[in-house]
């Protein structure tokens, strides 16, 4: 049976589970967790500090010994607000890959959120009707609203345990006063959600992650709450922490040293979120992001891919000539076919089929200069299923699948593999090129050859082109184009 494995680079903790993915179930047979505490290493220059950096990559070395022999399309690593933030994240993430040997994943707010609406969802016993998901993790809280399965409702807000945490209780110095500047620091993040989250009148309220299931378990272990949270046993609880007056002194029933330092954060967050939506009780989830990303990365596998989906609706709503996207999208891939063993990958296929299904995406805005439109629309949507850096790849390859070659936007552009993306985007220029006419013809017998990372030969029948001299002309055309980009094009003809 084929085993997925799912980690969260949390901006507070690292949580890694691995699964079997059998018929009709998922078993997880794994699970690792660590507190690095990536967001509190940040500071004010808002860079990954050494202390915090080292802690990481020595939970991830042991991350990477587990992952060890498992398919490179059955990982899925996801990096949330910590790393999204940091400006030195690209450098740190270099040295994570090489420690967990597979590629990182920096995915928006958004994502985020819908990605722990999948985790909650498939954990959850029962439907007590509409759900209300909070999750407050390290440096951001994610708040989602929704009918079983489907979010209706998806909101990423800056502020999270740790943040709250070191803004407003510095050196762990608590006071009545500084508890109510960060509970109202968190109502105003939430003030221009409030009136839509209450209109959408949910009726089960859930918590999911680290921060949730600390306050549920301080107020059962001191007999305020039975079970999950109530707004009575969270205003008991912030009497204490502020009765404590440091967090030294923070000895309570049921908190764990290691959650310690940003508890008093998390509980201003939550407090405010209890009383901005009038909330009474919220119950507990065992199911977060990383098990959102366990499901997300199976279904992709073994059922629907949600980025494929998000493809569709964008190819609808923006009125994209599909068959034409289609006809693209089949040359490009079976070009790429021919190339798999340059070490390109199956979700690298994936990407290009999608490059080529969106490529005019642009010409909703205007016909001139439709690559350069289509790239900024894809780069700056939210597009649910699609990670930053895949839809960085994507947005690459509209904007150079036609006119001038430029290989520094590609090098540039964050995507952990930028040999393969630049292969990529060459492919989809020929796919395009080859289907000039937008109308059905059937290609010849096409074979293409990589031999050398700046060089490609396209073999194609002779005859065929003496019959569409402007294919013919558009292909010496291209020979010209990526000539000046330091590529070579090589056309030989059978």
């Amino acid at each position: 049976m084929e085993q997925f494995a799912a980690i969260d680079l949390g901006s507070n903790s690292f949580h890694l589970v691995v699964a079997r993915a059998e018929e009709h179930a998922i078993t997880v047979i794994d699970r690792e967790r660590d507190m690095v505490r990536l967001a509190a290493g940040l500071g004010e220059s808002n860079e990954i500090g050494k202390a915090a950096s080292e802690r990481a990559l020595d939970c991830l070395a042991r991350f990477g010994e587990r992952l060890r022999g498992l398919e490179p399309d059955n990982v899925r690593i996801v990096g949330t607000n910590a790393l999204r933030k940091a400006k030195n994240s690209r450098e740190f993430i270099t040295r994570a890959e090489n420690a967990l040997g597979f590629p990182i994943e920096i995915i928006s707010g958004v994502e985020e959120a819908r990605l722990i609406y999948l985790g909650a969802a498939q954990t959850l016993q029962g439907d007590r009707g509409r759900r209300l998901v909070v999750d407050i993790g390290g440096g951001s809280t994610e708040i989602i609203v929704g009918d079983r399965s489907e979010p209706l409702f998806l909101e990423s807000l800056y502020m999270g345990c740790v943040s709250t945490s070191e803004r407003y209780f510095p050196a762990g110095e608590y006071s009545e006063a500084r508890m109510r500047r960060a509970v109202l620091n968190a109502r105003l993040e939430l003030e221009p959600n409030i009136a839509h989250l209450k209109s959408l009148a949910a009726s089960d309220v859930i918590g999911t992650s680290g921060t949730a299931r600390a306050i549920a378990n301080v107020l059962h272990e001191n007999g305020w709450s039975d079970t999950g949270i109530t707004r009575k046993g969270l205003k008991k609880l912030a009497r204490r922490i502020v009765e404590a007056g440091n967090v030294e002194a923070l000895d309570i029933a049921g908190l764990s040293n290691e959650r310690r330092p940003v508890f008093a954060g998390g509980v201003a967050v939550m407090r405010a979120i209890f009383e901005a939506l009038d909330i009474d009780f919220m119950r507990i989830s065992d199911g977060s992001l990383r098990e959102g990303v366990l499901h997300d990365l199976i279904g992709r596998v073994m059922a629907e891919d949600r980025r494929a989906i998000t493809v569709l609706e964008l190819v609808k709503r923006h009125h994209i000539d599909l068959e034409h996207g289609r006809r693209v999208r089949r040359t490009a891939l079976g070009l790429f076919d021919q190339l798999r063993g340059e070490d390109l990958l199956q979700r690298e296929r994936r990407l290009l089929g999608w490059a080529a299904q969106l490529h005019e995406i642009g010409l909703m805005i205007a016909h001139s200069q439709h690559h350069r439109h289509g790239a900024y629309v894809l780069a700056n949507m939210d597009l649910p299923g699609f990670s930053r850096q895949e839809q960085g790849a994507v947005s690459i390859m509209v904007r150079l699948h036609r006119r001038n070659f430029r290989p520094e936007l590609i090098e540039g552009s964050g995507y952990v593999r930028p040999e393969a993306l630049n292969l990529m985007t060459r492919l989809l220029r020929l796919g395009v090129l080859l289907n000039r006419g937008r109308i059905p013809i059937e290609l010849p017998p096409i074979d293409v050859a990589c031999d050398d990372p700046q060089q490609m030969i396209l073999t194609i029948p002779g005859e065929w082109l003496e019959h569409h001299p402007l294919t013919a002309a558009d292909l010496r055309q291209e020979v010209d184009l990526l000539g000046a980009a330091g590529y070579d094009l090589l056309l030989a003809e059978t």
